[in-house]
């Protein structure tokens, strides 16, 4: 089954458990799909769909702070409801050390010594950990191993 018709089957399900924050996750990320679709008049593959997924996360996660400090627990909660269900559709995520091998790895590969070349280290691992790992802690791991 594709990840569009999985995200859809789970909208439905969703909706008949009455699980509203499921519900509304997975309609952000079924809309968003359907608009990025309808720009570039192509059809997302799962590929594309899981880069969709991580953007929606990462907006989720960087919200989140903001969301502690006005005190609204109903509204973190909320978030943090739908940053749990939309990791359900991304592959498993990659622990530090994995991530960390990989990038010694393209290090190796690209012949990098110094922070100058963190671009080219960055354009050999990410397409490797796509939608499996947050760009900023790949970020940071790459920093402190080429420091």
């Amino acid at each position: 089954m594709s990840l569009k018709a999985q995200l859809l089957e789970e909208m439905k399900a969703a909706m008949k458990n009455r699980d509203v924050i499921r519900k509304n996750a997975i309609q952000m990320v079924r809309s968003a799909v359907l608009q990025v679709e309808k720009d570039n008049k192509t059809t997302l593959d799962d590929d594309g769909i899981i880069d969709i997924i991580a953007k929606e996360v990462k907006k989720r996660k960087e919200a989140l702070p903001e969301f502690e400090k006005s005190g609204r627990q109903d509204l973190i909660d909320n978030l943090k409801g739908e940053i749990e269900v939309l990791m359900e559709f991304l592959p498993e995520q990659l622990s530090e050390g994995e991530i960390e091998a990989i990038v010694r790895q393209a290090i190796s590969d690209t012949g990098a010594t110094s922070a100058r070349d963190m671009g080219k280290v960055m354009q050999a691992v990410m397409p490797k950990i796509k939608g499996r790992a947050d760009g900023k802690v790949v970020n940071q791991i790459v920093r402190k191993l080429l420091s």
